[in-house]
């Protein structure tokens, strides 16, 4: 079965807005994994507007799933954390310096070399590594030779096709990408825009995904019906 792994940078922006500690992120993540969660993911950024590099620490001591790191390499500092704290897995992000939230994969041709080298890092260290990567068969070619051992289709085109219900039309280049990647035995994880609607479609249509990331979607649901309660109707959807 599909892993879900909850993304609680959300839950970090809240804090933040208010200062103190409430949500407590630690608290947050136990709760999280005991409601049935398989993984948590977190996606600092340089500015720290939402996740701290501090939290990472703190949540590593708490973290008995999996734990997944997000982020662009190209920060030292992102790489000194991963390597500090040795997540289940590291994925690699092509963000731009203050960006909203990620809206694009890599170019495995063009960043073939640096992610060879920046990916042989992480493995050296016993760290999974999975890349961020568009839904295009040439991508996934070329990230096979980058050495990284999953990809992560980034869901967003597909969550506004399905909207504006085009969803068969929506889905087509995932199943060809993953087509591709189970081909290349690239293991096949997925993230962005995923929710309570979208999400069953596509982890059918995907009988090969590892495992979804979900944040905002979930923590927004979260609301309304409550965080256990939210877990787990995420969790059906992927049965």
């Amino acid at each position: 079965m599909t892993k879900l792994s909850v993304n609680i940078n959300k839950l970090a922006t809240l804090r933040n807005s208010r200062g103190g500690n409430n949500p407590d992120l630690v608290q947050s993540a136990i709760a999280i994994q005991r409601y049935g969660a398989e993984g948590i993911t977190v996606h600092p950024r340089p500015d720290e507007r939402h996740i701290r590099y501090a939290d990472v620490y703190d949540l590593k001591k708490v973290v008995s799933t999996e734990f997944n790191i997000e982020g662009n390499p190209t920060e030292d500092k992102f790489v000194k954390l991963v390597l500090d704290i040795q997540p289940t897995q590291v994925t690699l992000v092509p963000d731009a310096l203050g960006q909203l939230t990620s809206n694009h994969g890599w170019n495995t041709i063009v960043h073939q070399e640096y992610l060879q080298n920046i990916i042989a890092v992480f493995k050296s260290k016993n760290i999974r590594v999975s890349i961020f990567v568009d839904p295009v068969v040439e991508m996934i070619e070329a990230a096979k030779t980058t050495g990284t051992d999953r990809i992560e289709l980034y869901t967003e085109s597909y969550a506004k096709a399905f909207s504006m219900h085009e969803k068969e039309n929506g889905i087509l280049p995932y199943v060809k990408a993953a087509a591709k990647a189970m081909e290349l035995n690239l293991d096949i994880n997925a993230g962005h825009d995923l929710d309570l609607q979208n999400l069953r479609y596509f982890a059918t249509r995907i009988p090969s995904l590892k495992e979804v990331s979900i944040g905002h979607a979930l923590i927004c649901d979260s609301i309304q019906y409550g965080l256990e309660n939210t877990v787990q109707m995420y969790k059906r959807q992927l049965k």
